[in-house]
């Protein structure tokens, strides 16, 4: 499975030439390296660094740090090769600074929306023994990557076993492919890690997001002058209907059905 780019759409000239970014392979490094370190004995590390309840006793390092663990079998090292095609184009489409940015926030982000999600579970006494399974390792990234790379390059044609798909296209099946994943998770007659589920659907969120943002992001300024934005047409909207105002468009605005006369504007 590769993409291959065929359209201009997107931002950032997201292409698949250009040299290997030395932040791309101190990642894939990195998971790479505690793929290893899982397997020769330092399983114990790595659930340290695993997103887990421990949050709440202070391990507040992991809502960080358990997408950077390579997890999976003895097909890691094809899992992410392909994960290489998509995270190259989404690095040289929004630079150095905007990559971490991106990866940082879709891994705290992710983390709490499950962790807050897992709570409300254990309230409803619905937890999962082990939740957050769905979104450990480089399965967050992937979400990542794919949903950023197939909303910047909406039209670019990606090869899945010699399938053409449109990247629009593949950005739907990811959503279902999680969904599959999900039915299948946790043992019998166990509740689904509804967390990971909703963790891996953040992560979706926030890649496509910013992508569509330019790279910039959405700020706790942006956010809150939008509500107020809604809050103030909302109470405009209601003191309309309680006085029974009827909004008459300007000269300019009014449509030819609309007749003229003593209006007050």
């Amino acid at each position: 499975m590769y993409p291959r780019r065929t359209t201009t759409q997107g931002f950032g000239g997201f292409s698949l030439t250009g040299p290997i970014p030395r932040d791309l392979l101190v990642l894939f490094g990195v998971l790479f390296a505690t793929f290893s370190l899982s397997h020769l004995g330092g399983a114990g590390l790595i659930e340290l660094l695993l997103l887990s309840r421990n949050v709440w006793r202070g391990y507040v390092w992991q809502i960080v740090t358990y997408p950077f663990i390579g997890l999976g079998g003895f097909f890691i090292l094809i899992s992410l090769i392909f994960l290489y095609f998509f995270a190259r184009d989404v690095f040289y489409g929004l630079g150095r600074r905007h990559f971490w940015q991106l990866v940082f926030a879709a891994a705290a982000g992710s983390a709490l929306v499950a962790l807050l999600a897992d709570l409300l579970l254990g309230l409803l006494r619905w937890q999962q023994p082990a939740p957050f399974g769905l979104m450990q390792g480089q399965s967050l990234l992937w979400a990542l990557f794919v949903a950023a790379f197939a909303t910047a390059y909406r039209g670019t044609t990606i090869y899945f076993y010699f399938i053409p798909i449109e990247a629009r296209l593949f950005l739907a099946l990811e959503i279902l492919f999680i969904f599959v994943a999900f039915l299948f998770s946790g043992g019998p007659g166990e509740p689904k890690d509804l967390p990971g589920l909703l963790g891996m659907y953040a992560a979706v969120g926030i890649g496509v997001g910013y992508v569509r943002s330019g790279g910039k992001g959405i700020g706790l300024r942006e956010i809150r002058l939008r509500l107020e934005r809604r809050w103030i047409q909302w109470k405009l909207d209601r003191g309309k209907r309680k006085r029974g105002f009827r909004v008459i468009p300007g000269e300019r605005d009014r449509s030819p059905e609309v007749k003229k006369g003593p209006w007050v504007h």
